[in-house]
């Protein structure tokens, strides 16, 4: 029962308004990095992580895993615009 009470409580902290609001706003921002060419997820991490200084420990912690996801899946040249239908544009 112990461990249904601890991951209750662990989603109770993460689900909280305030706490998805930061993972949201590091998903925007780690993807409008993530678009720009040459920055990775460790360079986004890098340069964002002076933001978090004023912010509570877990919330920066869901700030950061957003940051780093987000800049994972923000690429500068995404799929639909490099082929069309599986020919590369010229």
């Amino acid at each position: 029962m112990g461990v249904f009470n601890d991951l209750f409580f662990g989603f109770h902290i993460a689900l909280q308004p305030m706490n998805l609001l930061y993972c949201f706003l590091g998903v925007l921002v780690g993807t409008l990095v993530g678009v720009l060419p040459g920055v990775g997820p460790a360079a986004a991490l890098s340069l964002l992580l002076p933001i978090t200084f004023y912010v509570p420990p877990v919330s920066t912690i869901i700030l950061l895993a957003g940051i780093a996801y987000g800049a994972m899946y923000g690429d500068p040249r995404p799929p639909s615009s490099s082929t069309f239908q599986g020919r590369p544009l010229r």
